[in-house]
C-alpha cells in the first residue's frame, strides 16, 4: 500500500472523527483506518470512496491497555498496512461541567484515562508503524481550555476536561522533542457543533456551539495538510490562531 496516504483516526464514528474520515475517503489514493470501540458500528455506512480509497476499521478503545497494540498487530497481519503516515488521536470524552470546588475526584479519572493517558498507549502502539513513514504526524485534538496561560480568556467550568487536555498538549509537546523526525502538534478544533460540543454550549448557557462541524473538519485538515517541522510541538487552532501553553 505504498502508493496510498494512510491516516489512522480515533473515535472516528462520530462528531469531528466522522466528520475527518468522510472528508479524508472522498480523497483518492487515501486509506483511513477508523477506530472504533465497537466495529459492528453502523456509522460508516454509505459513506463515499474517492478513486483508489478504503475504509478499514479498528477495534480501539481508550480505556483499553491493549486495544491498540492488537489493533496494529491486525493491520498489518490481515491488512497489509506497513507504515501509517498521519495519526489523528481525535476520540475523547467532556461528560461534566463544574468548577474545582465541586468537580468529583471521579470524574478527574475518568476524563484523565479516556483523554491523556490513552494517547500515551496509543503512541506506543503505533510508532513502529507511524516511524516507517517518510514524513510521519501525530495530531491530538486538544482545545483552548486546555491553555493554562490563556485560561482568563476561556473562564469556563470545565476543569476535568482542559485538565486532560493540558496533559495532552505536555505529552503531544514532549513527543515532538522526543523524535525529531516526526511532526507532532495538538490542535483545538474550536467549540463544534456535535453532540458534545452542543451539550457543553448548553450548560454554559448557549444555544449551540458557534463553530460548525463542516468549518472545524476543513480547518483542522488545513493545518495538518500544511504541517512541517516547525509547526511541531506548536499550539494551533483549527484557524491557524496560536494558542498560548
Amino acid at each position: 500500500m505504498a502508493q496510498h496516504t494512510i491516516y489512522l483516526i480515533t473515535g472516528a464514528n462520530r462528531g469531528i472523527g466522522l466528520g475527518l474520515t468522510k472528508t479524508l475517503l472522498g480523497r483518492p489514493n487515501t486509506v483511513v483506518i477508523a477506530a472504533v470501540r465497537d466495529p459492528a458500528t453502523q456509522a460508516f455506512q454509505g459513506i463515499h470512496l474517492a478513486e483508489n480509497s478504503k475504509l478499514i476499521i479498528a477495534k480501539i478503545d481508550s480505556k483499553s491497555a491493549t486495544d491498540a497494540a492488537e489493533a496494529m498487530k491486525t493491520l498489518q497481519k490481515e491488512h497489509d498496512i506497513t507504515k501509517i503516515d498521519t495519526v489523528i488521536a481525535n476520540a475523547g470524552i467532556s461528560k461534566f461541567v463544574g468548577a474545582v470546588i465541586n468537580t468529583p475526584i471521579s470524574e478527574i479519572r475518568d476524563h484523565f484515562e479516556v483523554n491523556t493517558i490513552s494517547i500515551v498507549v496509543l503512541f506506543q502502539a503505533v510508532w513502529p508503524l507511524l516511524s516507517a513513514s517518510s514524513q510521519p504526524r501525530l495530531v491530538t485534538l486538544s482545545t483552548g481550555t486546555g491553555s493554562i496561560a490563556g485560561m482568563g480568556d476561556l473562564p469556563f467550568p470545565f476543569l476535568a476536561y482542559g485538565l486532560s487536555k493540558s496533559g495532552v498538549n505536555y505529552i503531544t509537546r514532549k513527543i515532538s522533542f522526543e523524535h525529531p523526525d516526526l511532526i507532532a502538534f495538538p490542535i483545538s478544533p474550536g467549540w463544534v457543533q456535535t453532540d458534545m460540543g452542543t451539550a457543553g454550549a448548553k450548560a454554559n448557557g448557549m444555544e449551540d456551539a458557534p463553530v460548525s462541524l463542516k468549518d472545524s473538519v476543513s480547518g483542522i485538515l488545513r493545518q495538518i495538510d500544511n504541517s512541517t517541522k516547525a509547526t511541531s510541538g506548536t499550539f494551533a487552532g483549527f484557524d491557524g490562531v496560536s494558542f498560548p501553553w
